[in-house]
């Protein structure tokens, strides 16, 4: 499979839909993303059953705002829908397929306790705050 194109109209049902996707954020004047191109065009044709899309950050900059895009390139990869890896600068070909195959070996179960036991930690952390904050503007 070659790379897609991705839009902020396609951006979340092409991760919803797909199991594995790796995204690269580039531009056409940045050095090292047409550097780092033709490394990620040549993984999505070893790996056909992956989705590797392109976000063109001149394009789609309400896109790269949301994803919080700071630097590029910047690869993000998502696994069921949820971001599992991101990292700024233009992999070498060797760094991608470690990358592949650590996603590939994820244990998705563990990933989605341990979001829950944080967004838990953080839900209890926001409660006792608020706590705090009531308790200290009653006093007098």
């Amino acid at each position: 499979m070659t790379t897609q194109a991705l839009t902020a109209a396609s951006f979340e049902q092409t991760l919803l839909d797909n199991d594995i996707v790796l995204v690269d954020f580039w531009a056409s004047w940045c050095g090292p993303c047409r550097t780092f191109g033709p490394i990620f065009e040549k993984a999505s044709a070893t790996h056909p059953d992956l989705v590797f899309g392109k976000v063109d950050t001149e394009a789609e900059q309400s896109l790269a705002a949301s994803a919080h895009i700071t630097s590029i390139p910047t690869l993000m990869a998502f696994r069921e829908g949820i971001l599992v890896f991101s990292q700024p600068g233009a992999l070498p070909a060797a760094s991608l397929e470690q990358v592949i195959t650590g996603i590939r070996k994820l244990d998705m179960d563990d990933i989605r306790t341990q979001i829950a036991e944080s967004q838990a930690a953080a839900s209890q952390a926001g409660e006792s705050q608020a706590g705090e904050s009531q308790t200290a503007s009653a006093t007098p």
